[in-house]
């Protein structure tokens, strides 16, 4: 910290009361000036000759027959006209940071001029603040933050426009010529000047001032961004990196200091600043975690609509970034349920929009370049497709959320982006189980969500044991595991017979599972165990036509007693069906007609039934 030292004689000012203040000197005093409640007992002679103001005051009252002169609304208070008092009489006077605005403001208004005496206390301050002040980051900080309680006149004596103007030049200086002691958040170090010394052992980081600038007010601090980012030599991740310090060092994490009436205006104040500071470039520069996070915030503290739609615009174009807990936005009204579930579909809206929009471009021409751009649209698609299911798991508990919000949100997600609806169907169990009261047309319509052709096999198992879902979706659900286990078992004797022919099936099979992300272990902590029949097992079993049990097709697959009597009503049905009765249960528009069968694979004769072994996989 600069400081500045002014007149040589001892400082002679004594306090005879607490309102009252007098030179000691062998003469008496003959003017006594009041300021901000505080009378001061001078002599005219050396305030006459340094301030054209006090001329006129001072005249004034001899005319008027009184030694008492009344100053309102003094710039800087009591402690600033001591300093101009001192500074006329001589006496020593420190400057320093701290009060030299207030000193410069005083000075201005008693008129301390060139024109009343040479080196005067206006050039003696401008001296101090344009060859100490502006020149150190830090006393430049604190310049500042002293400067915003003496408007109009510090704007007006160009202080702040100054201190503003040196704290962005410095924002930009090389990095390897600042020191930490540069900082003085960082290491305490006394030395606050840069260092432009070759021999350093460190280096300052690129966001060096980001924790000094959240020091000021928020007008202060747009003021300072608004001048660094008009000098073109600062990147949106630093702009955005300062944004998000200063919003966590003044944005308070509870909810009800959030919205508490004595901070409400500063809150809403601070997040539209911040959102106003944001960089021009929207797809750089702020994490989507910070933006959603000022988006809750805008809406806590009910802030405009155009600050919520610039949010979302930017927030559109890399909404797969983001994870569930942040997209848990509050919703505006009670009435509409915990979240806002509406606006989450209309950021889900806009990012499809935007990818399909990019989709249609870069498919003019193929080069490397277009490639891995729509690889990496690809990984954003199949990413927004696992954030919207994952969200709907977590909001399906709320009572109050709509079937059609459900809904509406579920199909706004490109069917490429799902290619496994594990998480899918574990949304819709959450909300079946949260809303047990859905009439059936509801519950058909949001079962019919789900492609059962797309689950997994641990879904598989666990759908058909679900007394949640429809009769009807557990049907296909079976069926689909008939027919995925049947082409399981053809797939396994044709590796056996002509190894050759199916390696590179197998590959690509075990390649494409490799790509399915498998289910929460929420969902797996649901399935029930399974277990298999030993091998040279037989049953005699009463079957017609000579055929094998279902079960048995499925490699001894223990199941409930509801499973049960499904596959035993869904086995007599398809025996019947044979003499063009058709199963009431096979008109899905997911899954085959169950009257059809599996695709038979023959590449060599089969075992007798006591060495096979079937798998459900």
């Amino acid at each position: 910290m600069k400081f500045m030292k002014l007149g040589s004689k001892p400082d002679a000012f004594q306090s005879s009361a607490a309102d009252a203040r007098h030179v000691a000197s062998d003469l008496p005093t003959d003017v006594i000036v009041h300021v901000s409640e505080v009378r001061f007992y001078l002599h005219k002679f050396p305030l006459l000759s340094k301030s054209s103001k006090l001329q006129r005051l001072i005249l004034n009252a001899t005319e008027e027959g009184t030694d008492e002169v009344h100053i309102a609304d003094f710039p800087g208070g009591a402690k600033a006209f001591e300093i101009c008092s001192k500074f006329c009489y001589g006496m020593i006077v420190t400057l320093s940071p701290h009060n030299v605005v207030a000193a410069r403001c005083a000075a201005e208004y008693l008129g301390m001029t060139e024109d009343m005496d040479k080196g005067n206390l206006i050039f003696k301050i401008e001296v101090f603040i344009n060859s100490s002040i502006l020149r150190s980051w830090k006393d430049s900080i604190i310049v500042l933050q002293s400067a915003k309680a003496l408007l109009p006149w510090s704007e007006e004596l160009k202080v702040i426009g100054r201190c503003i103007d040196a704290i962005a030049s410095k924002t930009s200086v090389d990095p390897a010529n600042v020191s930490w002691s540069y900082s003085y958040n960082k290491k305490g170090v006394a030395c606050t000047e840069i260092v432009e010394s070759a021999g350093k052992t460190s280096v300052a980081p690129k966001d060096w001032w980001v924790e000094d600038l959240c020091e000021l007010d928020v007008d202060l601090y747009k003021r300072v961004m608004v001048a660094i980012k008009s000098k073109g030599r600062m990147s949106p991740e630093l702009i955005g990196e300062a944004l998000k310090v200063y919003a966590v060092r003044w944005l308070p994490d509870s909810y009800d200091a959030l919205i508490a009436d004595d901070y409400m205006r500063r809150n809403q104040c601070l997040v539209e600043t911040i959102i106003w500071l944001l960089p021009s470039d929207k797809t750089s520069g702020c994490s989507c975690r910070f933006l959603l996070k000022l988006l809750k915030v805008s809406i806590l503290v009910g802030a405009g609509d155009h600050v919520k739609e610039e949010l979302m615009r930017r927030i559109s174009f890399q909404l797969h970034k983001a994870s569930v807990k942040d997209l848990l936005l509050p919703a505006a009204s009670p009435s509409d349920g915990t979240h806002d579930v509406r606006l989450v579909h209309n950021l889900v809206q806009r990012f499809v929009a935007r990818t399909a929009l990019s989709h249609n471009g870069d498919f003019v021409e193929k080069s490397d370049e277009k490639m891995i751009e729509l690889n990496f649209e690809q990984e954003s698609s199949l990413a927004l497709g696992e954030l919207v299911d994952g969200y709907l798991s977590e909001v399906a508990s709320d009572p109050d959320l709509e079937l059609s919000s459900f809904v509406e949100l579920a199909t706004s997600v490109p069917e490429a982006a799902r290619p496994v609806h594990d998480s899918l169907y574990s949304a819709v169990d959450a909300y079946l189980k949260e809303h047990p009261n859905i009439s059936k047309a509801d519950k058909k319509k949001i079962c019919g969500l789900i492609d059962v052709k797309k689950l997994s096999a641990d879904a598989c198992v666990h759908a058909t044991q679900n007394d949640r879902l429809p009769l009807r979706v557990v049907v296909q659900v079976l069926f689909f595991q008939q027919l995925r286990a049947g082409s399981s078992s053809a797939l396994t004797l044709a590796d056996s017979g002509e190894h050759a022919c199916t390696k590179p099936m197998q590959e690509q099979s075990e390649q494409c599972e490799r790509r399915i992300p498998r289910h929460p272990n929420k969902l797996n902590k649901q399935i029930t165990s399974l277990s298999t029949r030993g091998e040279g097992e037989h049953r005699n079993s009463e079957l017609r036509g000579g055929r094998h049990s279902f079960k048995d097709q499925l490699g001894g697959l223990l199941l409930q007693s509801r499973s049960r009597r499904i596959f035993d009503k869904l086995w007599s049905s398809k025996g019947h069906g044979e003499h063009g009765k058709g199963s009431e249960t096979s008109g899905s528009s997911q899954s085959p007609p169950l009257t059809a069968k599996p695709t038979e694979v023959k590449p060599s004769p089969l075992p007798p039934l006591r060495n096979r072994r079937y798998s459900v996989s």
